[in-house]
Formats: structure tokens, sequence, C-alpha cells
């Protein structure tokens, strides 16, 4: 189920590294329009590192959030993690990349994953969380939702169910090819398994598949 729908526009912020953000979302009541490229009433800041059609909606589970309140000590409201879509009895990190899911009338594919950086380890600071460590301890949990493709435009709504309607079967999930991309390389070539993986992590993994090949050096048989 769709929990909440979280919008935020781009607000002057000394210490994010363009001095801007768009990471303050808030939970928006009724139908909200999505497009190709995010949701209405939601842009993005920081074109050069977020947004586009591989990262049109990003996605969490707000059981992901509550697992967060546990170990911080604090409570934590939907859409904190700057996320647009929180779910409600789905396991996203969980998900296939590919998996494609029906909610409301869209239709949306879950593409690639969130890198935790320094800006958002400065946004928990000033909302009073303990940031310590933050970026580490995020990428460590490896749960960081998912970002997704929108493949039908339409509308969704809080409240609405979230339906599994294609599922590639690879085995490759949210939460490996987040491991892939950051702290365990070895994992990479999985990625390679995915119709339509994003062009960064297929080079990525192309560029390891290679270097791994070329490392390989066959021992001339001996007569």
């Amino acid at each position: 189920m769709l929990r909440s729908v979280n919008v935020g526009m781009p607000r002057e912020a000394s210490w994010a590294g363009i001095g801007r953000t768009s990471i303050d979302k808030a939970p928006v009541a009724g139908a909200v329009e999505v497009h190709r490229l995010g949701l209405a009433g939601d842009q993005v800041s920081d074109t050069r590192h977020h947004g586009g059609p591989d990262q049109a909606v990003y996605a969490f589970a707000c059981e992901e959030l509550d697992w967060w309140a546990t170990q911080l000590g604090d409570d934590l409201r939907e859409g904190e993690f700057g996320e647009n879509l929180t779910t409600q009895g789905l396991a996203i990190d969980d998900s296939e990349v590919g998996e494609r899911w029906r909610i409301g009338t869209t239709l949306l594919e879950v593409a690639s994953v969130r890198t935790p950086c320094n800006d958002f380890k400065s946004w928990m600071g000033r909302n009073g969380h303990d940031n310590g460590a933050w970026v580490r301890r995020f990428a460590e949990h490896a749960r960081v939702g998912a970002y997704l493709r929108v493949l039908q435009p339409g509308v969704l709504a809080a409240g609405d169910s979230v339906e599994i309607v294609h599922r590639p079967g690879h085995g490759v999930t949210a939460s490996l090819m987040f491991r892939a991309l950051t702290r365990e390389p070895e994992l990479l070539p999985r990625l390679l398994e995915v119709d339509g993986l994003v062009a960064q992590a297929r080079h990525r993994a192309e560029e390891f598949v290679a270097s791994a090949a070329g490392a390989y050096r066959p021992v001339a048989p001996v007569n």
C-alpha cells in the first residue's frame, strides 16, 4: 500500500553542496499527477546527480523508516528521507531491478538505487538526529529504497494499492544492486543479467568484468 505521496521544491540551503536542496519533502493529500520525470509539485535541485527518467520517483518503505527511528531513538516522519513514495507492506529493497508496479493509473519500474551523500548527512543533523558517520551507516545497512522509471504516466494517491505486475526473475534485487555499486564490487557481474540496466551501472559492471578478464593469464602447458 502507498502510505504517503511526498513532494518538495528547491530551497536555498547554505549547507547543501550546490546551495539548494529538494530533500525536504512533505505528504500531500489527494491524487497527484505523475509524468515521465516525476511528480507534479516536486522538482530536483541537483540535476547533475539526481533526476532524469531513471530516477523519476524515489520510493522508500515505512518499515525501514521505523527501523531507523529505533536506531536513532527519534521519530521519523514520512518524506523525511527525501522519498516521494512511502510504502507499507512492500519490501522495496528485495524487489528485483526491472520489477514493475501498478499504483493508481501509473506504471512504474524499479530502475536504480540511491547513493547516500553528505547533503543527506547534513539534512539529518539539521533535523536533530544523530548523523555521525551517517553515510557509512546508511550504506552498511544496504536497504536504501529504489528509484523508479515512469513507464505509464497517470495519477496516484496515498491509500492506493501497489500491485506487482511483472517480476523479471533474475534475482538481482535493489539491495544487491546497491551493494554491488558500493561495498561489494564482486557482485557487479550480476547486474549484467538485468535488461534495461541504467547506463552508469552497466558501465561499471562491464569495466569490472573486462578488468577481471585482463587479470587472468592462463599458464602455458608444459610438454
